[in-house]
């Protein structure tokens, strides 16, 4: 298990690395001039060189490639040419909101998927299963966004059960706060836990149909206790991989809703930074995104190691 989790750490470090490379490659071959974007098209010959030099923009690439690493490693992300203030400053703020809405929205999908998945699988070819494939081909088909819309003229204008948008803050308490992200929750879990509900049926029937599974029925095992006891661990590897994918494209796609409820998150805040082309809070978001990324995708190798005892004593 050792060697296993040096192995996934050296490839986390590569990517990682690799990732800030074409980011800051990336951000550098766009167009146009930061300084003059934010001066005008008028500016002082004087001021605009002025503003090069303090952002650093006369350096060789290869220097402001290594001072911004640099200043990731001690945590400093630069300062916002919009904000004017620590690009971390604004990254704390956000990711306070991205973050629990993505947490929430993912709770949700799993809570709805697991167990429509299992019921579809164990009674295939039912009502049951029709019913839930049906309604997982509705909720894959539906964009999140229109279905965000929707949930705000049904919930929030007419029945007015939740406010159409906005954000009232933590302080003002976990309820009304956690009540502002209910919907914009529902709005990324509901198309999400359509797909993880119908890999789940399709990974369960696929074990089910396994000669390991007739041994379990032959030794005397109801179908329901084969199916808890040995089915479900080992139709988990190709969900979990599901689940990964789905919190970074929660966490990372979430633009659309967050604009659409008025959210000030990272979502918001890297579509207010294209629009201002501050291309500092650009990068630092989007390092911060991909760093997030390769995390959860370690932690779903982990995950894949507990349950398949077998990945563990791989070689390299």
């Amino acid at each position: 298990m050792t060697a296993y989790l040096l192995r996934r750490l050296v490839s986390l470090s590569l990517s990682l690395v690799a990732a800030s490379l074409v980011i800051f490659l990336v951000m550098e071959v766009v167009p146009g001039d930061p300084a003059s974007f934010m001066l005008g098209i008028n500016a002082d010959p004087g001021a605009l060189a002025a503003l090069r030099l303090q952002m650093g923009l006369d350096e060789p690439l290869p220097l402001r490639y290594l001072a911004w690493v640099a200043g990731l490693l001690q945590g400093d992300f630069g300062v916002s040419y919009t904000y004017r203030v620590p690009v971390s400053e604004l990254i704390s703020e956000r990711v306070m909101i991205s973050l629990p809405l993505t947490l929430y929205a993912l709770a949700l999908s799993t809570l709805i998927a697991f167990p429509a998945g299992i019921i579809a699988a164990a009674r295939r070819n039912s009502a049951a299963d029709l019913s839930v494939m049906g309604a997982t081909q509705l909720g894959v088909a539906i964009p999140n966004f229109w279905f965000a819309m929707i949930l705000v003229l049904v919930f929030a204008v007419n029945l007015r059960w939740f406010s159409a948008g906005g954000f009232p803050g933590w302080d003002a308490g976990f309820g009304p706060a956690l009540k502002a992200l209910t919907l914009p929750a529902i709005a990324l879990a509901l198309p999400q836990a359509s797909i993880l509900a119908r890999v789940m049926r399709s990974s369960l029937i696929d074990t089910l149909e396994e000669d390991f599974m007739r041994t379990a029925r032959a030794k005397g095992l109801s179908r329901s206790q084969a199916l808890w006891r040995h089915a479900l661990r080992n139709a988990l590897i190709p969900v979990l991989t599901i689940i990964g994918l789905q919190f970074s494209f929660l966490l990372a796609g979430g633009i659309i809703i967050e604009n659409v409820f008025y959210l000030p998150g990272l979502g918001r805040l890297v579509f207010q930074a294209i629009t201002q082309r501050d291309l500092i809070v650009v990068r630092s978001v989007v390092i911060i995104l991909v760093f997030a990324v390769i995390v959860v995708t370690f932690l779903v190798d982990l995950a894949y190691a507990a349950a398949d005892p077998r990945l563990r004593r791989q070689r390299r």
